[in-house]
C-alpha cells in the first residue's frame, strides 16, 4: 500500500469514527413511559392524559413517547402509587387515598368541610400545600407534577331531604374506608356501615343502608337515582387525582424535557378541571330531570360540627399535620 493510499483510508476511518457519536444519538430509540390511571377511557381523566401525551410528543420531537392504561389495567390504585414509586410504571394519578400510604401529610386534603369552593381548592392545593407536600413525596420516590381533578362528594338518602346536620342523624350511610369521610358523618350523627362498592346499589336497594355519599359523576353513572329519593350539595370532602412520576423515571429525563413534562401536565390538568365542573352541573341537572329531589344547604352548620372529626383524624394522621392544613387553608381564603 503506498503512502497516499494508506492516509486516505485512515482519514476515512478517523471520520467515522468521529462521526460514530453522533449516528448513534440520531438512531437512538424514543424513551417510552408507561402512563397508568384507574380511570375509565371516556373519563376526564383519560381525555386529558391523551392531551399530555400527544403534546409531550410532539414538543420533544418524538424523543419522548407515553403509552396510556387507562381503568386499573396494570393494577388497582395502590398497587399502581406501589409501582410508581418503584418505577415499574413511570407515572400515574394517585389521589391523595393512596399517596396516604406513604405520606400522611397528604391524607389532610380530605379534611371534611374545609374548603369554600373549588377556586379555593386550587389557591390551596396548587400554591403552599404544594409546597409543603411535594418535598415529602420526593423523599418517598414520587415526583408531584401537578394536581389534576376529581372532585367534591355529596351525600344521597332514601328517607329525607337534608337542609341541617339533624337530618343526618340516625341515617345508615355507606362510606369508603377512609377516616376522613367516616368521622365526618358520624360528626353529623350519621351511622356508618362499610359495604363493598361492588355490593352498594343492592345494598341500598334493598335498604340495607339509607345512604351513600361519593362524586356527582358516579352517582348519576351509577344510577343511585334508582334506589335514592334525596341528593344534598354538601361538598363535604374534596379529592382529587394527583399527577405523579417516579423520580427514577424522572431523572432520566433532561432539563429541558423536565420543563415540558410540568407544562403539559399543568396544561393537561386545567383541561380535566374544566371538563369536570362543565359535566358535573349538566350531570345534577340530568339526576334532577330523573326524580332526584335535590338540596343545597347551608354548609356553615354543619363544619361546625366538625372539630369532633378533625381531632379523630388526627388521632391517624398526626394532629401537627392537621393543624398545619388548616393553617394553610385558613391563610390561602
Amino acid at each position: 500500500m503506498n503512502r497516499r493510499t494508506f492516509l486516505k483510508n485512515s482519514m476515512g476511518v478517523a471520520g467515522l469514527a468521529l462521526a460514530a457519536p453522533y449516528v448513534a444519538r440520531a438512531a437512538a430509540a424514543p424513551l417510552t413511559l408507561r402512563f397508568a390511571h384507574f380511570g375509565a377511557e371516556d373519563h376526564p381523566s383519560n381525555i386529558a392524559a391523551m392531551q399530555f401525551a400527544s403534546r409531550v410528543e410532539s414538543r420533544t420531537g418524538g424523543a419522548i413517547k407515553i403509552r396510556i392504561f387507562p381503568n386499573n389495567q396494570l393494577g388497582d390504585p395502590p398497587a399502581q402509587a406501589q409501582q410508581i414509586k418503584l418505577g415499574t410504571i413511570d407515572m400515574g394519578l394517585p389521589t391523595q387515598g393512596q399517596l396516604q400510604n406513604f405520606e400522611k401529610a397528604f391524607a389532610t386534603v380530605m379534611l371534611p368541610f374545609i374548603f369554600d369552593n373549588s377556586a379555593h381548592v386550587f389557591r390551596v392545593l396548587d400554591g403552599p400545600a404544594m409546597q409543603w407536600q411535594a418535598p415529602l413525596a420526593e423523599k418517598q420516590g414520587f415526583i408531584i407534577l401537578r394536581n389534576w381533578e376529581y372532585g367534591f362528594r355529596d351525600l344521597t338518602n332514601s328517607q329525607r331531604p337534608i337542609h341541617t346536620p339533624d337530618d343526618v342523624k340516625g341515617l345508615k350511610i355507606r362510606t369508603p374506608p377512609e377516616i376522613q369521610i367516616q368521622a365526618a358523618m358520624e360528626a353529623l350523627g350519621g351511622v356508618v356501615q362499610a359495604i363493598s362498592f361492588a355490593e352498594l346499589y343492592l345494598a341500598l336497594a334493598q335498604k340495607v343502608v339509607d345512604a351513600e355519599e361519593n362524586p356527582i359523576a358516579v352517582i348519576y353513572f351509577n344510577k343511585y337515582y334508582e334506589v335514592q329519593k334525596h341528593l344534598a350539595i354538601t361538598r363535604h370532602v374534596y379529592n382529587n387525582m394527583i399527577h405523579t412520576m417516579s423520580s427514577r423515571s424522572w431523572a432520566k429525563l433532561s432539563k429541558d424535557q423536565q420543563a415540558i413534562v410540568r407544562e403539559e401536565s399543568k396544561s393537561a390538568g386545567d383541561k380535566m378541571r374544566q371538563l369536570i365542573v362543565s359535566q358535573e352541573a349538566d350531570q345534577v341537572k340530568k339526576l334532577a330531570d330523573l326524580g332526584m329531589k335535590i338540596t343545597k344547604p347551608d354548609l356553615s352548620p354543619f363544619k361546625a360540627k366538625m372539630e369532633p372529626a378533625y381531632a379523630k383524624i388526627g388521632d391517624f394522621l398526626g394532629a401537627d399535620n392537621v393543624k398545619k392544613f388548616r393553617d394553610i387553608v385558613a391563610n390561602a381564603g
